[in-house]
């Protein structure tokens, strides 16, 4: 008989080498003998936050997350060496084959669907299916709508805007700011580097949730979390996330056949909903919700209402194995 289990707690963790030095935090919580899902987590830089299994009905799903690479309890912490979208990949098939899963649901949010996207269109067998939050294609344009003074967000948060690029000169590419930012995260003055870390964390919280918060978010994270996020963020839009322009869009094709189901906020200011929309009209088994009370945090209620609920839903006639 199977153990029975009442909530998420972890009940296994271990750590993983993978390439380039690098070590992965792995921990599963929920049912051993469940359906397996990789949650993906956001970023680059996040790490898993505290609760994230949220979502999952534990004794439906069996959790697995990952600390990705410089960041969480993963080690070298804030390494940008060997950090790339496709050593990201590759660990993820890693941890899979370590865990001696067959195929698993992907979950992945903001910067996690970009990877759940990546990972499906390069390993299709191995994806029962995907559940993805406030996508993000990677694309030029998506990367200008969160940096530039002409982007999106930047029109709808310009007094933000004016506080997060304040340490820098030149906001004519993306590529300029993050240019500019790595230089100050970089400065061996730490009154810099920790000013510089903390405007780029602070311009994501503000414009994180439909209404801003009337706190800076550094205020409330700790310096470990405030630098992995900026400083991997910065370092993968820098390069362009490490993947040929439209290469999700290019390729979408090769997972017409994956059942979709797609969450964005109406309103999200990181993560344009254009790209949900193009993702949902490519693949025919998706499925879109767009959230007309929500931005593009997991935390805010609209948002989480429909992931729980695809999440309850998914499996009640049972898995596609």
């Amino acid at each position: 008989m199977s153990r029975r289990f009442h909530d998420n707690a972890v009940y296994h963790h271990q750590t993983i080498d993978v390439s380039g030095g690098h070590q992965l935090y792995v921990e599963q919580s929920g049912n051993p003998q469940g359906i397996p899902v990789i949650y993906m987590h956001g970023g680059p830089g996040a790490g898993l936050c505290e609760n994230y299994q949220w979502p999952f009905d534990p004794l439906k799903y069996r959790v697995i997350g990952v600390d990705q690479r410089g960041c969480g309890r993963s080690t070298p912490f804030g390494d940008t060496d060997n950090n790339t979208t496709q050593l990201l990949v590759q660990d993820f098939e890693t941890i899979r084959q370590h865990l001696g899963i067959d195929q698993w649901v992907v979950f992945g949010g903001s910067w996690g669907s970009t990877l759940a996207l990546v990972y499906a269109i390069q390993r299709p067998e191995f994806v029962i299916s995907m559940v993805l939050r406030g996508i993000f294609l990677a694309r030029e344009e998506d990367a200008d709508w969160f940096l530039l003074p002409s982007g999106g967000a930047a029109q709808v948060y310009p007094d933000a805007y004016e506080k997060f690029s304040r340490h820098i000169i030149d906001t004519s590419s993306s590529r300029a700011v993050c240019e500019q930012f790595i230089s100050l995260f970089q400065s061996n003055d730490y009154n810099v580097s920790a000013a510089a870390l903390k405007s780029w964390f602070d311009w994501e919280g503000c414009i994180s949730r439909l209404i801003a918060p009337n706190i800076m978010m550094s205020d409330l994270s700790a310096d470990k979390q405030i630098k992995s996020l900026a400083l991997l963020e910065c370092h993968y839009l820098l390069n362009k996330c490490f993947i040929d322009e439209n290469y999700i869009m290019d390729n979408i094709t090769k997972i017409k056949k994956i059942p979709c189901h797609i969450v964005h906020g109406r309103y999200d200011m990181v993560c344009k909903l254009e790209a949900a929309y193009s993702v949902h009209k490519s693949l025919p088994q998706s499925t879109l919700k767009i959230v007309n009370n929500a931005g593009h945090s997991m935390s805010e209620l609209g948002i989480g209402t429909e992931l729980t609920s695809i999440m309850n839903d998914m499996f009640e006639i049972g898995p596609r194995f």
